[in-house]
Parts: C-alpha cells; structure tokens; sequence
C-alpha cells in the first residue's frame, strides 16, 4: 500500500510535500476539536435515557482525534492526486454540522438524518476508492464501523426519548 506517491511529471519523480498532508490533518483535526470543545454534550445530554451499547464519554476524543488523522490523510490524497474529492468534502461538511445540530440545537433527529448522511458518503467513498486508491479507502474503513456505531447510538437517543 502506498502512503505516498509518485508521479511523473515531466519525466521526472516528485514527491508530494508532507506540508500538504500535515495541513489537512490540522485542518480537519483542528475543526473537529473546535467543535468539540465549544459544543459540549452538557447536563442536557447526561440527562437523556441512551441505548446499553453507549460507549463512555472518556472514548470519544481518543477516538475521535485518531480518525480526524486518518480522514484528513485521507483528503491530501485526494487533493493531492484526485478521486472522490466531492464524497470527501460532504462527508466532511456533514460531520462537522452533526455536533452544533444534536449537541447544540438539541436537535437528536436531525442529528440522526445527517449522521445517517455522512454514513452513507463515507460507504460511498470507501467504494468509490477501493480500486483507484485502495490507501485512502482503508483508512475510512475504521471511520465507517465508528460512525455505524454513533448512528446505531444517536437512533438510541432519538427511539428512547
């Protein structure tokens, strides 16, 4: 699997430069944390009835900011090299509303559409990359089994309450 390409160009090798790469991953990580840390669940979400399979408060950040690394790796291949960049930026816009809308507005079944949203385009980059660049397809692949998971919890909120 190749994490970096070359391409040639001119008939020369060129590298891409790690700037590019490391600027998506702040950007993207960067954002998610902002929302993270301005629009907290608060007393409102503590009080809500939540499906048993809830996962602990203390495992979202962890996991959260591991997979902004590999979503924004992910968006320097497409910027970089092409692809399914459109899928990439609405995955993206998608996430980054779900936190304003369910934890913000309180809204849990508008949280639920766009988080069933953002699934939807995270399988669908995932298929779309699988044959053209099987790297950045991998790495959505742990970003699909979470957001499965947070839509199956974020469904649990809305059915329980």
């Amino acid at each position: 699997m190749q994490f970096f390409r070359q391409s040639s160009v001119g008939g020369a090798l060129r590298m891409p430069s790690i700037a590019v790469h490391l600027g998506m991953i702040a950007l993207v990580l960067g954002v998610g944390i902002t929302l993270g840390t301005t629009v907290r669940p608060g007393d409102w979400y503590a009080t809500l009835q939540k499906a048993w399979f809830t996962p602990p408060p203390w495992v979202f950040g962890p996991v959260w900011t591991v997979l902004y690394v590999l979503i924004g790796w992910a968006g320097a291949r497409k910027l970089l090299y092409g692809g399914a960049r459109g899928i990439w930026v609405g995955q993206m816009v998608l996430n980054w509303m779900w936190t304003p809308v369910f934890f913000g507005l309180q809204w849990t079944a508008a949280g639920l559409a766009i988080i069933l949203g953002m699934l939807a385009l995270i399988l669908w980059f995932i298929a779309t990359e699988w044959r053209r660049d099987r790297g950045s397809a991998l790495m959505f692949v742990p970003y699909a089994v979470w957001v499965t998971l947070a839509s199956a919890v974020n469904a649990g909120v809305v059915w329980l309450n």
